[in-house]
């Protein structure tokens, strides 16, 4: 079998196991009221969603580290299914996960609830983790430290890359969070960009981080069964901070993370609205006496609705937009 084929079929065999034990996760999250909070600052018509089973993201990390833990098992036997190295995207993924399980069940049934961990302690801990993850890749992985399009040899960072790695860990987690806010949008954006890093993978010869992104991509899959308009499952913190982790780390393996902003571009937009919507808020009221804003609500897509656009246009759309980004992103990177 051609390591495209296995890749896919890997991807075949994660969205069902997704889609088989996502109706018993549904039931256990309804039996212990495990439901989403919705925040007052939030458009009135999100209030249908009080209560919808939240930390879903456990639908999908599972299978996909059941599959890649079973494949690091097979390569005792001598059977070279994936690489060792792959254990590092899987574990940054249960860390962050943890990480965004512990702020769900803050806001939800913690004294900060519908606030969920404060944002000084979470980014502290996402620091830590994305530190940690930049000096094994670089020291302990030797991935390829960056490659620009066009530009025919590898660009040695030095000491520099720890934090450059780190920012674009914890930049990419925190983008996809901010992302996750209308049914199936961050799926499908996580989805399209773990698509296009796994093809980036294979045509550089990483086969191994292919198939994990691959895998990743069914999962997701099989979580938007259950989450597409209108959702019967959140992802919450625990996915959404473990799957843009996740992307950073791994376009940090292929070296392509110079495109990653492309790639990414609606999580990009979407952070950097809220630094925006944040910034001009606290300058305006220095300098003007009272607070102004830039968009009717940040992050974007809730600037998008309060202009009128139904919640299934803009995942669409940015959806599309995401799509076209993507296939730009893997044409630089062949350049």
């Amino acid at each position: 079998m051609s390591p495209m084929s296995f890749g896919i079929s890997l991807a075949a065999l994660s969205f069902m196991m997704t889609v088989i034990w996502g109706a018993p996760l549904l039931r256990v999250l309804n039996h212990f009221k495990i439901g989403k909070i919705i925040r007052v600052d939030e458009p009135g018509f999100h209030q249908v969603k009080m209560g919808t089973p939240t930390m879903g993201g456990v639908l999908f990390i599972l299978p996909v580290a059941l599959i890649t833990i079973l494949l690091n098992a097979v390569n005792i036997i001598g059977m070279q299914t994936i690489g060792r190295s792959i254990l590092v995207p899987l574990i940054v993924m249960f860390a962050y996960a943890i990480l965004g399980a512990l702020d769900d069940w803050e806001g939800i049934r913690g004294k900060r609830r519908g606030d969920g961990m404060r944002a000084r302690t979470k980014f502290t801990i996402q620091a830590i983790l994305g530190l940690a993850t930049a000096a094994v890749l670089k020291y302990m992985l030797d991935v390829p430290e960056l490659i620009i399009p066009g530009v025919d040899f590898v660009i040695d960072l030095g000491v520099w890359y720890i934090p450059a790695a780190a920012f674009i860990i914890i930049g990419t987690s925190n983008a996809i969070n901010f992302t996750d806010g209308l049914d199936g949008l961050a799926g499908l954006i996580a989805a399209t960009a773990f698509i296009t890093y796994g093809g980036i993978a294979m045509l550089q010869g990483q086969i191994f981080v292919g198939r994990f992104s691959f895998t990743i991509v069914g999962a997701l899959f099989g979580f938007l069964w259950f989450n597409v308009h209108p959702a019967s499952l959140f992802m919450g913190d625990t996915g959404s901070l473990s799957l843009g982790a996740t992307l950073g780390v791994v376009a940090l393996m292929t070296g392509q993370w110079a495109v990653l902003p492309l790639v990414a571009i609606i999580p990009l937009s979407e952070i950097i609205s809220v630094i925006i919507q944040v910034g001009y808020f606290k300058l305006s009221r220095k300098f003007y006496g009272e607070g102004r804003r830039v968009f009717k609500m940040a992050p974007i897509h809730l600037h998008f609705e309060l202009l009128g656009w139904s919640e299934t246009q803009v995942v669409q759309r940015f959806w599309l937009i995401s799509l076209l980004a993507a296939m730009l992103g893997v044409g630089l990177a062949l350049v």
